[in-house]
């Protein structure tokens, strides 16, 4: 065998060789991705239930709205578990989600779980569910809509300051920080903080089942401890996910050893650095009707 040949046949081996190592990588590639995909996507590639996230101020946010969509769709979401640790937000951003969690629960278990939190329009969205489970400790109610407006005429007298304004009727623009506001402007504001929160109260009373006498009871704006919740009928149960699986198997049908997978909306991340959302805090996007609680700090 001369020279050529024997360059001929090391080429062949190392040829031999090289498509042995692309086909081993490939295998790798394929159970990698199978392992890690499920993670990356937020969801399982089996039967699982699924655990979504209500944390913080709640805004309106398409994301988690869509998100919903997907779980309603999704084959292997057996059921969904709505962890809540939110002392509520703005009127509409809770409606939504309130009316996007109702069509979730037509498909599918929805069960709602109060951590330390879960007030105002916290306590909304927990009423869409068929079942709320919270802790003896956790601090829930809060049924309420609020507006609040600072007022800073007699200051800017103090300075000397002053505002002019032209508009189109009296009560334009009211209340205003730059004056003291009048009665009719007060009587108005009112009149749609009643209206937004006879429609909250309606809600509670029809989803809880609640007497007018029991809804008079928990509506006034009071907070509730988990325990207290539990004897005036704004929770279910007292008890954490192992309770809320044994709830689901018994009730539902659903298999108790299912896994629980944590899922999230899928613009986060990078694209929320993109879109500027990672650097705004959720309180600069408040505006309009608020349903939130917070102690009072006078």
């Amino acid at each position: 065998m001369n020279g050529s040949d024997d360059l001929l046949q090391d080429r062949r081996l190392l040829r031999r060789r090289l498509t042995r190592w692309r086909l081993l990588a490939a295998v790798f590639a394929v159970a990698l991705g199978t392992v890690m995909l499920p993670g990356l996507l937020g969801g399982s590639l089996r039967p699982h239930v699924a655990r979504v996230a209500v944390e913080g101020l709640i805004i309106a946010d398409d994301e988690r709205l869509a998100l919903l969509e997907r779980l309603g769709e999704d084959p292997l979401v057996e059921a969904v578990i709505l962890a809540i640790d939110s002392p509520g937000g703005t009127t509409v951003g809770g409606e939504a989600l309130y009316d996007s969690l109702r069509r979730l629960a037509a498909k599918k278990p929805v069960v709602a779980s109060i951590g330390t939190l879960g007030t105002s329009a916290a306590y909304l969205i927990a009423t869409a569910a068929d079942r709320i489970y919270a802790y003896d400790t956790s601090i829930t109610g809060s049924i309420g809509v609020l507006i609040q407006s600072p007022e800073f005429s007699k200051l800017m007298a103090e300075i000397g300051i002053s505002v002019n304004e032209v508009k189109s009727a009296p009560l334009k623009a009211s209340p205003s920080p730059f004056e003291e506001m009048a009665p009719d402007a007060r009587a108005a504001l009112q009149a749609v903080i009643d209206d937004s929160f006879h429609w909250f109260r309606d809600i509670v009373g029809e989803r809880r089942a609640l007497a007018p006498e029991a809804l008079a009871k928990v509506t006034d704006g009071r907070i509730f401890t988990g325990r207290q919740a539990l004897e005036l009928k704004l929770v279910d149960a007292l008890g954490a996910e192992t309770e809320i699986m044994a709830w689901l198997a018994a009730e539902k049908g659903i298999d108790p050893d299912l896994p629980i997978v944590k899922v999230a909306p899928e613009n986060g991340g990078f694209d929320a650095v993109l879109s500027g959302k990672a650097f705004v805090p959720k309180w600069l996007t408040l505006d309009g009707l608020t349903s939130v609680w917070h102690p009072r700090l006078d």
